[in-house]
């Protein structure tokens, strides 16, 4: 069953975790809904890609208020592909939420087990990795592009949990919308690459189509790191969606660098407590 649900133009869900836990935000955006122009018609959420910002923080409001998350409790990035993580607390909340230059700087994951906190990153191919640890309240979100994947940023998650005493069988995995294997034609240094990240599996997650040329499924990649840094394959969901494929998304590769960009979130609101 596809784990990410439409629930309106501008967003998709990950509606079995929704409902399973209450106060809980995860999914994605869509291109659709939004006030941009051009390249970046029309749900652009990047404020790097060279869009009108004003147009921008119009899109990020309106997000916001579909997602029931004032933008004031969103944190952004600086993603440049590597395979940092940022613990977040309250005290972080704002920063790159409407403003690209006081994101995180070389950021390519959050994680969090503080309410009222929004952890978003940008997407248009790349693979985003959802996680929630439920018996901890422990949620997280990283950015899985080939170099973050080979560097195996989805390990540094597990991992860097596993220093809070959470169990990676207590660990539940979400790969969401980007480029599928059809879409995603590498060369052979990524291979090579590809190969010295995963040693001794069953399934090859790429295909020779030319000579030096192959199709690479990056998803699967990201599955079976997380598979074996002890994540149980029952514990994972993956996508069906594409972001090339798939018209409601942006495509870095489709349409050859000048698009915009999808934002990727996860979050517990805050529980009103009663006096």
């Amino acid at each position: 069953m596809e784990p990410f649900v439409l629930k309106n133009e501008s967003f998709f869900s990950i509606e079995s975790w929704i409902r399973q836990f209450p106060g809980l935000a995860a999914g994605m955006t869509t291109k659709n809904g939004g006030a941009s122009k051009g390249n970046y018609k029309t749900l652009n959420l990047g404020l790097h890609v060279g869009d009108d910002r004003s147009d921008v923080c119009i899109n990020r409001g309106k997000v916001s208020e579909l997602l029931k998350f004032p933008l004031n409790t969103w944190v952004g990035a600086e993603q440049t592909h590597g395979i940092h993580l940022k613990k977040i607390s309250k005290a972080d909340r704002g920063k790159g939420s409407n403003s690209y230059e006081d994101s995180f700087k070389d950021t390519d994951g959050f994680y969090t087990n503080e309410e009222g906190i929004l952890l978003s990153l940008c997407f248009a191919d790349c693979v985003p990795l959802f996680f929630i640890a439920p018996e901890s309240r422990m949620i997280g979100i990283a950015h899985a592009g080939w170099k973050g994947t080979v560097g195996q940023i989805a390990k540094e998650m597990i991992n860097a949990w596993g220093r809070e005493g959470i169990n990676p069988q207590q660990i539940f995995v979400a790969i969401g919308p980007s480029i599928c294997e059809k879409c995603y034609i590498v060369d052979q240094r990524v291979i090579n690459l590809v190969e010295n990240t995963l040693v001794d599996v069953e399934t090859l997650p790429y295909n020779l189509i030319n000579d030096g040329q192959y199709s690479l499924d990056l998803r699967e990649v990201n599955r079976q790191i997380i598979v074996n840094s002890g994540v149980p394959d029952t514990n994972i969901q993956m996508t069906g969606f594409c972001s090339s494929c798939d018209k409601e998304f942006f495509s870095h590769r489709r349409d050859q660098g000048r698009t915009g960009r999808m934002v990727s979130f996860i979050g517990w609101k805050e529980i009103m407590k009663s006096l």
